[in-house]
C-alpha cells in the first residue's frame, strides 16, 4: 500500500516558484523535525495496519493484488514486480505534478520493514471471528498512517501517488478507491486472488483516510510544501 486532494479544509500556503515558471516541487532539504516525525511515525503506523490486514488472511489491497497477478502470470519475482510496478506508478504521478521524494523511498522500506516485524509476532488466528476483529482494527490504524505520511510532504508512496495524482478532478477519497479497484481487477484477472478484505479496501480506506485527515487539519497535496520558501533547518 505498498500512500491529495480532497474535500478536507485546507489551509493556504505561500508555494516558491522558480523564476523560470517550472513547476514548483518538494523541498530539496532535509525537512523539518515535526515532518520527519510525521514521516516516520506514519510509515510504522501504515506497517502496522498492513500487517494487521495480512495477519487476518481475508484479501489483501488491490495494488499488492495487482503485484501478485503479474507475479502468477510472468513467473518473476514478487519483490521485482513490485518495485517495477512502484516506480512506473511513481513516475505517472509525476507527470501529474505528484512529485516524489525522500518520503516515497522511506515509505517503501519502513513499510516493508515494519510488515515482516509485525508477521514474525501475529500469526493468522483459527477463529473467523478474530481474522474478522484483525481486519476491522487494521482499517483506522491504515487510515491514520497514510494521513500521517501524507501529511508530513515528503512524497507519496506508489499506490497514494497514483490516487493523488487525479485529485483534482477526482477527490482522493474516490479516486483512491478506484486505483485499488482497477489493481484488485487487474490482479484477479492475472490469477490473483482477492477476498472480503479486498473488497474493504477498495470501498472503505480512501473515505477513511479523507476523515482521517479531516480530523487532523491535514493537506495531503505532495506538490506543496508548507515550508517552502523558508529555512527547513533539521
Amino acid at each position: 500500500m505498498n500512500g491529495s486532494y480532497f474535500c478536507a479544509r485546507r489551509t493556504h500556503v505561500e508555494v516558491a516558484v522558480p523564476q523560470s515558471g517550472a513547476p514548483a516541487m518538494l523541498s530539496p532539504v532535509i525537512p523539518s523535525p515535526r515532518r520527519t516525525a510525521m514521516l516516520l511515525v506514519g510509515c510504522v503506523v501504515l506497517g502496522l495496519g498492513v500487517g494487521l490486514l495480512l495477519a487476518a488472511d481475508l484479501g489483501s489491497d488491490g495494488y499488492s493484488t495487482f503485484v501478485n497477478g503479474l507475479t502468477i502470470a510472468t513467473g518473476v519475482d514478487f519483490w521485482i514486480v513490485n518495485l517495477v510496478v512502484g516506480v512506473v506508478l511513481v513516475a505517472l504521478a509525476a507527470l501529474r505534478k505528484v512529485y516524489p521524494g525522500i518520503g516515497t523511498v522511506v515509505q517503501v522500506v519502513l513499510v516493508g520493514v515494519t510488515v515482516s516485524v509485525v508477521l514474525d509476532v501475529l500469526a493468522t488466528p483459527d477463529a473467523l471471528g478474530w481474522q474478522i476483529a484483525l481486519l476491522a482494527t487494521a482499517f483506522p490504524v491504515l487510515a491514520l498512517g497514510i494521513a500521517l505520511y501524507l501529511g508530513s510532504h515528503t512524497g507519496a508512496g506508489p499506490a497514494e501517488a497514483a490516487a493523488l495524482a487525479w485529485d483534482p478532478p477526482v477527490p482522493f477519497r474516490w479516486s483512491y478507491s478506484v486505483v485499488q479497484g482497477g489493481g484488485a481487477l487487474g490482479g484477479w484477472l492475472l490469477g490473483a486472488t482477492v477476498g472480503v478484505g479486498t473488497l474493504a479496501v477498495i470501498l472503505l480506506l480512501g473515505p477513511a483516510v479523507d476523515l482521517t485527515a479531516r480530523v487532523l487539519s491535514l493537506d495531503l497535496h505532495q506538490e506543496r510544501d508548507p515550508e517552502a520558501g523558508q529555512r527547513d533547518l533539521a
